[in-house]
């Protein structure tokens, strides 16, 4: 593995701990800065606010500046925004710390994804996603409990300053191990951004527009169905409150092992791999809708959940920057794309609870807008076919 990948592996586990930390620290901060519940909560709205807009608007900005170089700067901002949160003497700071570190997000994700794949042979390409992707994974287990455990012992801020130096250790990797133009393996994706212009030719082509409307589609079906989750295991599976949180753990373990399944996958049969684990993520929320009552297997279904939920990610990110010709433009349009499908599916499923439709709901509509994402995927991988046979 070159050691490259680490650090920008690194460097997503942090971003992954700043995203979902905050889940298991909001009655810490309500308490410290004196507002309500709700307001604790838009600084996790907030902060997915910021990732969409981010991800185009940074990567925009950086469009002519060296991929190493951007990837430092991105950190950086990390650094300071988790900084500021550590810090903050009042609410307001504490959400603009919130929105500076929410800012890198998507670009960091979007201009790596094309670094990690350019540091192996083309064949590896996915699996070198899935490698960088691995530490959002991680994090998406360890992140709540570990906001939850730190904010206990040693008070709130303690978390921000833990991921303010992860953040620090990531950024002085990235400087140290990720190659320069000049010692890069020769590799089609490079390290050097193209100005925006060519990068906003990208979106031309039919395929990258497909990919990024099936991107939205399966992570809204899947995020719509995992948002009211906890309901569901409570209010219809028996479990107790208590349960919940190894139960979402159980979840982020199905999500490390598809992405690793889902990036080899990809590098064999790319299509039909997503194609698969979108009609598998399709079948599972069904079931689980079906199944929800029974706690054995609520505890499968979970993990299948988010198996077949993240093993499309690494094919999706190396299919829509193939298709973009290596534009990190359309690689972070990709995870802004994942964050609108993210608002969708939770809106979509808190009008199946509030129509009285039940907690099972979510889970349904989930399958649905993941099925709409299957047949779209299907569409685009006919039409790429029907193109390569035409003269």
């Amino acid at each position: 593995m070159p050691p490259g990948l680490v650090a920008l592996a690194l460097g997503g586990f942090g971003i992954g701990l700043t995203e979902f930390l905050i889940a298991g620290l909001l009655p810490q901060v309500a308490s410290s800065f004196a507002v309500s519940e709700a307001a604790a909560g838009r600084l996790i709205s907030g902060y997915a606010l910021s990732v969409a807009v981010g991800a185009i608007a940074l990567t925009a900005a950086t469009a002519r500046l060296p991929r190493k170089q951007v990837l430092v700067g991105l950190m950086a901002l990390f650094v300071i925004g988790n900084l500021l949160s550590a810090v903050a003497p009042n609410y307001p700071v504490m959400m603009l710390g919130r929105i500076v570190a929410a800012l890198c997000h998507g670009s960091f994700f979007g201009i790596g994804s094309l670094v990690a794949r350019s540091l192996v042979a083309p064949e590896r390409k996915s699996r070198a996603v899935a490698v960088m992707f691995a530490g959002l994974t991680l994090a998406n287990v360890l992140g709540v409990p570990f906001g939850a455990l730190a904010g206990e012992r040693w008070g709130w801020r303690s978390a921000f300053w833990a991921v303010t130096a992860i953040g620090v250790l990531a950024l002085a990797g990235i400087a140290a191990l990720v190659p320069t133009p000049a010692d890069a393996p020769p590799n089609p994706g490079g390290h050097v951004s193209a100005g925006l212009r060519p990068q906003l030719h990208a979106f031309r082509s039919s395929q990258v527009w497909l990919t990024l409307t099936a991107t939205a589609l399966g992570y809204g079906g899947m995020f719509g169905a995992f948002s009211y989750i906890a309901y569901t295991f409570t209010e219809v599976g028996g479990f107790s409150a208590s349960d919940v949180a190894w139960l979402l753990m159980v979840y982020g373990v199905g999500l490390v092992v598809g992405n690793v399944v889902g990036g080899r996958a990809a590098d064999h049969d790319r299509d039909r791999a997503l194609i698969l684990a979108l009609l598998g993520l399709t079948v599972t929320l069904a079931v689980f809708g079906l199944l929800a009552a029974s706690a054995p297997a609520s505890v499968v279904l979970v993990f299948l959940m988010g198996l077949t939920g993240f093993a499309a990610v690494p094919g999706m990110i190396t299919r829509v920057t193939d298709h973009a010709h290596g534009a990190a433009l359309a690689a972070s349009a990709n995870v802004s794309a994942s964050n609108v499908g993210n608002a969708l599916g939770a809106w979509l499923g808190g009008l199946a609870l509030s129509a009285g439709l039940g907690y099972r709901a979510p889970l349904f509509v989930g399958a649905g807008i993941v099925a709409v994402a299957a047949a779209v995927m299907a569409v685009a991988a006919r039409v790429e076919v029907v193109s390569r046979e035409i003269p």
